[in-house]
């Protein structure tokens, strides 16, 4: 009798594993793989893939690298979610032409994907591109700057991601571009310096490298007077350090993310205006796109803008802006 139970069991768990496989095996199955799993920048992508996979019926699995230009953690994770069946992966790349081969390998195998935020090198090694106009993004604040400077001599810094970076150079060429100063254009991935910026320095988009490069910018010219920030923890660095020498009522400083916390340092003044991207919106859209081929088996291809808007408390005229509580009901990451 008890043999008989046994083979009752097994035979009950091997139709309940049938029955959930078969389940599974309906929905979609999609991979979101962001460059860390603490930035408030990359929370909310995953709140926005989860929503949307939730809603739509797909099973999301998720990955990270252990921090920014993790690209061996990212390879993996493209190596397990292919093997665990997922069908299209979204990822911000950490190294955007390290990461192309595992791309090429599970895009050989059937897979779609799908870059999100930042683009590969070359854009096109990704089927597609989910990402905020970054250069669009730099040139609404470099207009702002150049109006809010009142026609004064430009004396810039720019406080920059690291050499090399698509974003990085994106931002900072087109906020050169917006303040009517020689630039390079979109495609380009260095930085340009016209005789404006007295002062480069790379901060990783951190508070802490941001505070010490304007520090020495400082050193370097004294007469700054316009700050443009790859990110608002560079920016809350640079005021850090504006503060300590006295200089922050002097120095106008112009960022780009529109996260919750440059949001409200927008409004307290710290920042004079930033440019806000979406990263709810675009993994939602990825999602959409991966249950879309799941079922058609069509892909989508090319960049897709997915939204920039000025933030600003103090409007400067021929410039559109938002104000700082549109920002904030926008916004991602801590209040």
């Amino acid at each position: 009798m008890k043999a008989i139970h046994r083979a009752r069991s097994r035979f009950a768990l091997a139709l309940l594993s049938s029955l959930v496989a078969g389940v599974c095996s309906a929905q979609p199955i999609i991979g979101l793989i962001t460059k860390t799993e603490t930035n408030p920048f990359f929370v909310k992508m995953k709140e926005g893939a989860e929503a949307e996979a939730k809603k739509l019926g797909a099973t999301l699995l998720t990955a990270s690298g252990k921090f920014d230009g993790d690209n061996a953690s990212q390879v993996t994770a493209i190596e397990n979610m292919v093997a665990a069946g997922a069908k299209t992966i979204l990822i911000t790349p950490s190294d955007a032409k390290a990461i192309v081969p595992a791309i090429k390998k599970a895009q050989a195998q059937g897979v779609m994907v799908i870059a999100l935020d930042s683009p590969t090198d070359p854009e096109n090694a990704a089927d597609a591109l989910f990402a905020t106009n970054n250069y669009k993004a730099g040139e609404l604040v470099g207009a702002y700057a150049r109006a809010a400077l009142q026609g004064k001599k430009p004396v810039v810094a720019t406080l920059d991601l690291f050499p090399g970076h698509p974003v990085g150079a994106q931002r900072h060429n087109g906020f050169l571009k917006g303040f009517g100063l020689p630039s390079f254009d979109a495609k380009s991935n260095e930085l340009a310096r016209p005789d404006a910026v007295v002062c480069m320095a790379d901060t990783h988009g951190d508070r802490a490298k941001g505070q010490t490069a304007m520090e020495n910018c400082l050193q370097k010219n004294p007469s700054i007077n316009v700050v443009y920030t790859i990110n608002e923890p560079a920016a809350a660095g640079a005021y850090n350090a504006l503060k300590a020498a006295g200089k922050e009522k002097d120095v106008l400083i112009v960022s780009v993310d529109g996260g919750c916390e440059g949001v409200a340092n927008v409004g307290k003044g710290v920042i004079a205006a930033t440019s806000q991207q979406y990263p709810l919106r675009m993994a939602a859209m990825g999602v959409a796109a991966g249950v879309e081929y799941a079922k058609t088996g069509r892909k989508v291809s090319g960049y897709t803008d997915t939204g920039v808007e000025l933030i600003a408390a103090k409007p400067v005229p021929g410039v559109p802006s938002k104000d700082v509580d549109f920002g904030l009901a926008n916004c991602w990451g801590k209040r």
